[in-house]
């Protein structure tokens, strides 16, 4: 018997976590974290709906948090098998696993600092490093291998943010065979540093992700004139430019981006440009180790000359280094996490400049409701960042571009023509690119699922 079930990211955007059943084999495709509204911590600390010690191998998409988060979780629940992904996957996911369980347990001290004496983390330290051990195999792209008896995993490259991949399982449960597809997240063609995703091979079954399965993204050669012209102009004021970044891919892309603007000269030399977050600097480090995920132009070009090292710019480790960017009064470009602005080295720049009329702050990424990105991208016309009470007069842009996410179009791309058995649709608003997606392949005629969360879907 085959089976299939959906365990995150069933009818929502986060907490990719599915299982499949092959004979007595039972593996999981990606354990991550569940992210944004109410519910979320309770969906992270309540117990999986199957076995952990059931599962004899967790295939790993990619390393951002909502597909991996969960790991510690799954370990310290009594999961004791192995965890697969590409070695970029697994040099990435130290450094998201271990910074996530230090803010749980710094969330934690603080409320029980507030009276709740039952608060604990999703994960601590020590489920992290436990998670870690468990990377014991590393994938090449495009080699197959049996993940275990019965099934046999393919990783291919997904150009969504550095080592990620989509999965072909070859299913064979002695009596019936499938081939199944997990897309994981699907990049953006045309970003300049990774490879294009490689199209859909032939499959019975596809899993699907949706997040922008309802729209489209400009190109990236638009992208990119757009935030220089935002750069060039703030610098031209003689301001700081205030960049919230996320650690993973979209500070890299920026770096990238302020790199061509120097070497084109749409950004005068001696410029000098901060990266501001230490997870951000690691993940830096870890690009620089893997050029095999890398295009063909951009290796080209790192055989010229390091576009992450350029002239005049600053990793800033420590909080003292942090703070005395705080004395630079315009001319500075500074890139800081959170890329929402939730928390993070951004916040006390934000505090700083935000009151500037000639700083500007340059949004390159989804800021969602509630936070303190949203709060300045709809204008606000004054914030609330820690207990100060901060007027908005600085520039704003935002830049939607730069999203390591596959558009509507792409996606119909990469699923292509070939005849599927049915295409489950994941990872995406109920509402929004999941129905937009449904719809379209509905009216190719092709069988079209959303899944529930739970329910098993029987495949042979």
């Amino acid at each position: 018997m085959i089976v299939y079930s959906c365990h995150g990211a069933a009818r929502e955007v986060t907490g990719s976590c599915h299982v499949v059943e092959c004979g007595d084999s039972r593996i999981l495709v990606d354990c991550g974290l569940f992210q944004g509204g109410h519910g979320a911590f309770d969906a992270n600390t309540r117990g999986f709906a199957f076995d952990p010690r059931s599962i004899d191998v967790v295939l790993l998409t990619h390393a951002h948090l909502d597909h991996c988060g969960r790991l510690p979780k799954l370990v310290r629940d009594g999961f004791a098998g192995s965890v697969v992904s590409t070695a970029a996957t697994r040099d990435l996911a130290r450094v998201v696993l271990l910074d996530a369980a230090s803010l749980q347990e710094d969330e934690a001290r603080r409320a029980r600092s507030r009276g709740d004496r039952d608060a604990m983390p999703i994960s601590s330290l020590d489920d992290a490093f436990r998670a870690l051990d468990a990377f014991d195999r590393v994938a090449a792209y495009d080699e197959a291998f049996e993940a275990a008896p019965g099934i046999r995993a393919t990783f291919l490259d997904a150009g969504h943010i550095l080592g990620s991949a989509f999965l072909l399982l070859e299913l064979d449960d002695g009596t019936n065979r499938r081939r199944m597809l997990f897309s994981g997240d699907l990049g953006h063609h045309g970003s300049g540093m990774l490879r294009d995703p490689l199209p859909a091979p032939p499959a019975d079954f596809v899993v699907m992700e949706t997040t922008y399965g309802n729209r489209p993204h400009r190109s990236f050669e638009a992208t990119r004139k757009e935030f220089l012209d935002a750069v060039g102009d703030t610098l031209k004021a003689r301001g700081n430019v205030i960049i919230p970044t996320f650690a993973l891919e979209r500070a890299q892309e920026v770096l990238y981006c302020l790199h061509g603007g120097l070497r084109e000269g749409k950004i005068a030399p001696g410029t000098q440009v901060f990266l501001d977050s230490p997870m951000a600097i690691s993940a830096t480090a870890i690009f620089r180790r893997h050029p095999e995920c890398f295009s063909e132009g951009f290796r080209e070009a790192l055989r010229h000359e390091d576009p992450f090292a350029m002239p005049h710019v600053h990793f800033t480790h420590s909080v003292e280094e942090s703070m005395a960017i705080n004395a630079i009064e315009g001319g500075a470009i500074i890139l800081a996490g959170s890329g929402m602005c939730t928390g993070g080295r951004v916040r006390h720049h934000l505090r700083h400049n935000l009151g500037r009329s000639r700083a500007g702050v340059v949004l390159v990424g989804y800021a969602a409701e509630g936070t303190l990105a949203r709060d300045i991208v709809d204008g606000k016309k004054v914030v609330r960042i820690g207990r100060h009470e901060v007027p908005v007069r600085a520039r704003v842009w935002t830049i939607n571009g730069f999203s390591a996410h596959a558009g509507q179009p792409e996606l119909l791309a990469w699923l292509g023509e070939e005849p599927r058995r049915q295409v489950f649709l994941v990872h995406g608003e109920p509402d929004g690119g999941m129905a937009a997606m449904r719809d379209i392949l509905q009216a190719r005629g092709v069988s079209v699922a959303c899944p529930a969360f739970g329910v098993p879907c029987r495949l042979a």
